[in-house]
């Protein structure tokens, strides 16, 4: 009767041995064998992708279908983002761009490459209104203006017809009284001759 009790003892410590043992090592989790599916980040629907072959490295995204729209942010060459619709005539691409009024943006669509499928129509925002009107003062331009008085040609008044008097030549061959000219230069000429001979003759 003694060996089944020592038996007995012997299969009940080795029993606690086995259980204290399995209690002090960790349990490996069992690892499957079959395939885990991996959860990809790509976004499904359309989206566009910023042309590479862009002259710039970034492009503008506006709030609006227009250049008159405010700028609100880039993207880059190459970024990949999720489109929402287009423009009416669709140059413009409306997209979603976290941290603006809408989560959403417009960019041109020259720029873009649009992927998944077409994209609806999506009406424009009304377009911005300036914030100071501009006024022009009309006193203030009125100081400009420079306004050109119409310049008059002189009139051109022709002169009288000029008068070249004539003179006629008149011969007058008679001297005083009627005594020739050449009569009276030859009696002044001998009385020139005889007045010299005469204070000559004195003077000697």
């Amino acid at each position: 009767m003694r060996r089944p009790s020592a038996t007995i003892l012997v299969f009940v410590v080795l029993i606690s041995l086995f259980s204290i043992l399995n209690l002090s090592f960790p349990v490996s989790a069992q690892i499957p064998t079959v395939d885990i599916p991996t959860v990809t980040g790509t976004a499904s629907g359309p989206y566009i992708v910023v042309r590479q072959d862009a002259e710039q490295t970034q492009i503008n995204v506006r709030s609006g279908p227009g250049t008159f729209y405010d700028k609100v942010g880039v993207l880059l060459t190459g970024q990949q983002v999720p489109a929402k619709g287009k423009s009416v005539g669709g140059e413009w691409v409306y997209i979603e761009y976290p941290g603006v009024i809408g989560s959403a943006a417009w960019v041109y669509s020259p720029l873009v490459e649009v992927f998944g499928g077409a994209l609806p129509i999506v009406e424009p925002p009304p377009t911005p209104t300036p914030l100071i009107t501009a006024t022009i003062d009309p006193t203030l331009a009125a100081q400009f203006i420079v306004t050109n008085a119409p310049t008059r040609l002189p009139t051109f008044t022709e002169p009288p017809p000029l008068v070249i008097p004539t003179f006629s030549a008149v011969e007058n061959t008679q001297g005083v009284g009627g005594i020739p000219v050449g009569m009276i230069i030859l009696v002044v000429g001998g009385l020139g001759i005889l007045i010299g001979l005469f204070t000559l003759a004195q003077g000697r």
